[in-house]
């Protein structure tokens, strides 16, 4: 298996100099992002499928074990911040379970029957989308937890960084960034790893983009926490509807908080009817300025 295979170049690397050994480490992080390159395609494609399950409210489920459970995880717990991501449609199936964060859980990863009884737990359902993320391609948790979604009539994706292997023959979608050998012979947390967590990058936020939330590159789904998410919300909402942050400040207070609101009330809008309009246009910003511009132009040509 290509991920565990020894690498002699690195036999001696033990007695580098640590400038050495950095550069070579950081060569390796390199052609890591480079293997991503043959499975754009894929990875749009499973963004453009997993967008549509999600519009009709589904959930994005992620599933693995060790390190590529945890970086699953952590894609997940931005999307909540980021794009206003409902956190009850979100949910994660990682062996070994919450413990299998912060340490080992022993033999977890090999348990298929535990992801199928985790999975019963999340009641997967079939306009969820589960993507299970395994290294080696053949983790039984992972490939269980695909198993028991396909069952389910959920789509599945399926990353990993051997091929072939068992997790991308029975994922509908398979993707596949061949790292190869690690500079540490089977330490798949650093180039399998980086590559894992650079292509969930790219699904989960072409994903959340075609759900319509970022417009004009800004994310107007963002949860305002803090002070200085207030000021970005506010700068947003001034760039959007073109005028000044006093103006901006009192759209966004009035709608709330929420970005989408603020744009639409900032733009001339009574709060109510920007929030009929929003969810006629199923929360898609561009969508409803459209709209508003289009009716503005149409009184404005009654009145003629």
């Amino acid at each position: 298996m290509p991920t565990e295979n020894v690498s002699e170049r690195f036999a001696d690397i033990d007695n580098w100099s640590t400038h050495s050994t950095v550069s070579a480490m950081f060569e390796a992080q390199l052609s890591a992002i480079a293997a991503i390159g043959p499975e754009l395609a894929t990875i749009a494609h499973a963004a453009e499928a997993a967008s549509r399950r999600l519009m009709e409210g589904g959930r994005l489920v992620y599933a693995g074990a060790g390190t590529s459970g945890r970086i699953a995880v952590q894609d997940g717990v931005e999307l909540g911040p980021t794009f206003g991501w409902p956190a009850a449609r979100v949910a994660y199936a990682l062996a070994g379970g919450r413990d299998a964060l912060v340490g080992s859980v022993e033999l977890a990863e090999d348990d298929a029957e535990a992801a199928a009884h985790d999975l019963d737990k999340i009641a997967v359902a079939k306009n969820d989308v589960l993507v299970g993320v395994a290294a080696s391609g053949r983790t039984p948790y992972t490939v269980g937890a695909i198993e028991k979604a396909n069952g389910a009539g959920a789509l599945t994706i399926g990353i990993a960084n051997n091929r072939p292997s068992p997790l991308l023959d029975k994922a509908q979608i398979g993707i596949c960034a061949e790292t190869g050998s690690e500079v540490i012979a089977g330490s798949t947390r650093m180039k399998a790893g980086t590559a894992q967590k650079a292509i969930l990058n790219l699904f989960s936020t072409a994903t959340m983009i075609r759900c319509g939330r970022v417009y004009q590159g800004l994310m107007v789904d963002m949860v305002i926490s803090n002070r200085k998410l207030k000021t970005r919300a506010v700068e947003i909402v001034g760039r959007l509807a073109g005028v000044d942050n006093a103006v901006a400040e009192a759209a966004l207070d009035a709608a709330g908080g929420n970005i989408k609101l603020g744009v639409l009330c900032a733009l001339g809008m009574e709060l109510d009817e920007a929030e009929r309009l929003l969810s006629r246009r199923k929360g898609i910003l561009r969508d409803a300025v459209i709209e508003m511009n289009e009716n503005s132009a149409s009184r404005k040509e009654d009145r003629k």
